[in-house]
């Protein structure tokens, strides 16, 4: 009986620590597994009548591709919407913003800490509405690689797709046209 007892005390002991091990191993495999997507576009088609405008509106063709875009992110639950300070990008989220009930944040490209960002919107699904500068080079500030050039003037259906998971990056450009009235 008298080695019993030290046996039961080494068993429980090593059972603590196996149990303690395997609750370490899953908290950092949950931390592993949270899943960050961001889903950045450029603004819908501006009014181009007035070159003077630095901060011109949509025009109608905008204006249908900027509800055309809350078509396509219906099925996604957005959790945060980030735009520009500009009429354009503001215009452009707004459909989407409405539909899903989230009040629009803006941010500066200029001045955005990518890892703050990104550390504020871990597991988050968030759209982020840019320019034909600044919405590629934020997708490549948050996949890590400089992959991707400013966008052509006139491009205004490209839809990037960046998913953070742990320390896997993956990144997705899609190109979507719009039937907008012009």
């Amino acid at each position: 009986m008298k080695t019993f007892k030290p046996l039961l005390f080494i068993f429980c002991f090593w059972a603590l620590i196996a149990g303690c091990k395997e609750d370490n191993q899953n908290m950092n495999l949950d931390m592993e597994e949270t899943v960050s997507t961001f889903y950045l576009i450029r603004h819908a088609e501006k009014d181009r009548s007035d070159p003077e405008n630095i901060d011109p509106e949509l025009n109608q063709k905008g204006l249908g591709r900027a509800m055309h875009w809350a078509e396509i992110l219906e099925e996604v639950s957005l959790d945060a919407i980030y735009t520009t300070d500009f009429e354009r990008t503001t215009m452009t989220a707004a459909p989407t913003a409405v539909k899903k009930d989230i009040t629009l944040m803006y941010y500066d490209p200029d001045e955005l800490d990518i890892e703050l960002f990104k550390s504020n919107n871990t597991g988050n699904d968030v759209l982020i509405v840019g320019h034909s500068n600044s919405t590629p080079e934020l997708v490549n500030k948050l996949i890590g690689e400089e992959k991707y050039g400013p966008m052509d003037d006139y491009d205004n259906g490209s839809l990037f797709i960046v998913q953070l998971t742990g320390d896997q990056v993956t990144d997705t450009r899609l190109h979507f046209n719009c039937n907008c009235p012009r």
